[in-house]
C-alpha cells in the first residue's frame, strides 16, 4: 500500500490520510445510524402515556428506549414525586439537552472531514504541480509533454480525491441531523404536553 502512493510523489502522504478519512467518516456513519435508527420508535405508546397523563393518569411509560421515553420516564418520576410544573420544565429541559448533545455525537467529527478533505485534496494538488515545474526547470530544454502531463494528472488525483471523501461526509452528517432534528422534536412534545398538563392541574388544585 506505501509502495503504491510513493508512486505520487509530495500527494502520496496526503492520499493517505485522504484514505484515513475516508474510512474514519463511514465508521462514524455507520455507527450513529445504528445508535439513531430507533429515535422516533414508540410514537403510539408516548402518545396514549400522554393522553393518561393529561387525564391525571400517572403511569410508567411502557415503551422502547428511545430518548423520547427516557424523558417520559423521568417526567413520570417527578410528577409521583410532586414536582412542581417549573422545576418539572427545567429538569425535563436539562435532560433533553443531554440526550440532544449525545445524540448528535459524531456529527461535528463529519462535517469537519467534509470542511477540511476539499481542502486537503488543494494542497496535494498544489504541491503536485510544484513538483511537475520543478521537474520541468530540472530537465533545462530536454522536457517534453510527458513529464509535466504525469506530474498534473497526479496532483489533481488529490483533488478529486478530498471530493470524494468529502461530499459522503458532508451527506451523511445531514442524514444523521436530520434524525436528531427529529428525535429533538418527539422530545419537546413529550416535555411540552407534560408540562402544561401538569401546570393545568396545579392551577385547578389552587
Amino acid at each position: 500500500m506505501s509502495g503504491t502512493f510513493s508512486d505520487f510523489g509530495a500527494a502520496g502522504p496526503l492520499l493517505v490520510l485522504l484514505t484515513v478519512l475516508s474510512v474514519l467518516s463511514v465508521a462514524v456513519f455507520l455507527a450513529r445510524v445504528v445508535t439513531l435508527r430507533g429515535v422516533t420508535a414508540g410514537r403510539d405508546v408516548r402518545a396514549r402515556w400522554l393522553d393518561a397523563v393529561e387525564t391525571g393518569t400517572i403511569i410508567a411509560p411502557d415503551g422502547p428506549r428511545a430518548p423520547a421515553d427516557r424523558i417520559a420516564a423521568r417526567a413520570a418520576t417527578l410528577i409521583a414525586r410532586g414536582a412542581a410544573p417549573a422545576a418539572l420544565s427545567a429538569d425535563l429541559a436539562q435532560m433533553g439537552n443531554a440526550e440532544v448533545a449525545a445524540m448528535g455525537r459524531g456529527i461535528r467529527l463529519l462535517e469537519l472531514i467534509g470542511m477540511i478533505a476539499p481542502l486537503l485534496g488543494l494542497l496535494g494538488t498544489v504541491l503536485g504541480m510544484i513538483q511537475s515545474f520543478r521537474s520541468l526547470e530540472l530537465a533545462q530544454g530536454a522536457a517534453n509533454a510527458s513529464i509535466l502531463a504525469g506530474g498534473i494528472w497526479q496532483a489533481l488525483l488529490t483533488t478529486a480525491a478530498g471530493l470524494i471523501v468529502a461530499i459522503p461526509a458532508v451527506v451523511g452528517a445531514a442524514i444523521l441531523q436530520a434524525r436528531v432534528e427529529t428525535g429533538t422534536r418527539e422530545m419537546e412534545r413529550v416535555i411540552g404536553r407534560t408540562t402544561l398538563a401538569q401546570e393545568l392541574r396545579h392551577k385547578d388544585a389552587a
